[in-house]
């Protein structure tokens, strides 16, 4: 059951990550927040399937920490490939 704070924490710390990374006109809102979900729930779940219990601290520390070394490269990376994208549509169009 404490999976679930694991995907809360993921999660607003993808919401953090969505508002300090420049480009937020080019990317969805859930993105961010979905990517650090899924980082935590993953981190969590391979820790707790090699026997780490949760009274141990380096599940959580790895719960909060996982998202934002995953979620901020690849918002990053997502949203200059979505700029990158629209400019060469633009140009395909004819569109100044």
């Amino acid at each position: 059951m404490q999976i679930l704070l694991a995907f809360i924490a993921g999660a607003a710390i993808g919401i953090a990550i969505h508002f300090l990374l420049q480009g937020r006109d080019s990317r969805g809102v859930m993105l961010a927040p979905v990517i650090g979900a899924a980082a935590s729930g993953i981190v969590w779940s391979a820790l707790t399937w090699s026997g780490v219990g949760i009274d141990n601290p380096w599940i959580w520390l790895s719960a909060l920490v996982a998202p934002a070394v995953v979620t901020a490269p690849i918002v990053a990376l997502l949203a200059r490939a979505r700029v990158a994208a629209d400019r060469r549509e633009r140009d395909r169009l004819g569109i100044a």
